[in-house]
């Protein structure tokens, strides 16, 4: 596929019609898995929104950067666009190592709407965010299969950087909450394909599940892995970072006692979600990637930087954070209102059934089950 370089002196040209949006997300590295469907949502809101008129008059323009480098080139190369004034706003899906890197740098000048699921947190004046966190994504469904499915040992497999060691922080206490406890902890490099030493390590503690902090191709690597080794006979896996590109390429004998939890499935039967197919299959083909969580929260950014813009009627960040409190957007996941600049949204618990997923039910955020 063809990837304008955002450096090219033709991104630059003042106009004062368009308005550019820097697009984060990955194109290599294991979270390139789901990179593509990243894209296409994200273009897909874009045109909804010029369609509606765009944005404060002005045409809303992506211009695609790569999440998936290193932290620092990432920060590098947006605030590029920002000094240049190529961008007027920041969203899409990259790890919390990068956020990290680019929020202090741009977000006290352009609004920055962050898609991913994240460890919590996140108060840095002008960013807004999305998706979910372990408080409404982790506690009530690590709860829920400690009640229905006895889940008491668990341990802990992520790749090492800050969303799965905060992650997993706040697992030992929910853990307890459920009269659990997380026996072990292992963190991974990005990139790590021998998962033999960790397996092992999983079968001596006899957790009774296993809670995946791993990331796009790394987490496939790890579902075959644990299947090839005997494990699904013996403790299940919650991921709350699970879509339906990485399930494809786990393949259907890698995915048996596998849970997800997120605030979207495209397996939901519900209108927003039909519709959202319809519209997905319209413009892109069945044989586009497979529409899944962290994909479509690039629709959800979209979406929300557009709602926060016409809101505040301005650029400005200190009024968009202003005015952010009366914002609200209708997409996938239903009509969304902004509370502490996170979206709140309905969190579901689905279990993988060969290549797809089958919703089990809506989590009860008030916490754990008795």
């Amino acid at each position: 596929m063809f990837r304008p370089d955002p450096l090219a002196h033709d991104w630059f040209t003042a106009d004062a019609s368009v308005l550019g949006v820097a697009l984060v997300f990955p194109l290599q590295g294991p979270a390139g898995i789901f990179g593509p469907t990243c894209e296409l949502c994200a273009r897909l809101a874009a045109e909804e929104v010029n369609r509606a008129g765009g944005v404060l008059g002005r045409e809303l323009r992506l211009v695609p950067v790569d999440g998936g480098a290193p932290p620092r080139e990432v920060a590098d190369h947006v605030e590029t666009l920002v000094d240049l004034g190529a961008v007027q706003g920041v969203t899409g899906w990259h790890i919390s190592s990068v956020r990290q890197a680019l929020a202090p740098r741009i977000a006290h000048r352009v609004p920055y709407v962050y898609t991913a699921l994240y460890e919590g947190g996140e108060h840095t004046a002008g960013v807004f965010l999305t998706s979910e966190t372990p408080r409404d994504q982790l506690r009530p469904a690590m709860g829920l299969l400690a009640h229905e499915r006895k889940v008491r040992r668990w341990f802990v497999v992520g790749n090492d950087y800050v969303w799965p060691r905060r992650t997993a922080r706040a697992a030992h206490g929910y853990a307890r909450e459920s009269g659990g406890v997380v026996q072990g902890e292992v963190y991974l490099p990005l990139g790590t394909h021998d998962f033999g030493p960790v397996l092992r390590r999983i079968e001596r503690a006899e957790a009774d599940g296993v809670l995946m902090l791993l990331v796009g191709s790394d987490a496939v690597r790890f579902n075959r892995a644990f299947a090839e080794y005997g494990l699904p006979a013996r403790c299940l896996r919650l991921s709350t970072l699970m879509d339906e590109n990485m399930l494809m390429a786990s393949g259907p004998s890698a995915t048996e006692e596998l849970y997800s939890t997120a605030g979207f499935f495209a397996s939901l039967a519900n209108q927003d979600t039909l519709d959202f197919h319809g519209q997905y299959a319209g413009r892109y083909g069945v044989e586009a990637p497979a529409l899944g969580s962290l994909g479509e929260s690039c629709y959800e950014g979209v979406l929300l930087l557009a709602a926060l813009l016409k809101r505040a009627g301005t650029l400005d960040v200190s009024a968009i954070g202003a005015a952010a409190g009366s914002v609200s957007y209708e997409g996938p996941r239903g009509l969304m209102r902004l509370r502490d600049r996170h979206v709140r949204q309905r969190i579901y618990l689905a279990r993988a059934d060969g290549l797809d997923f089958d919703v089990l039910t809506e989590l009860d955020l008030r916490g754990p089950r008795p």
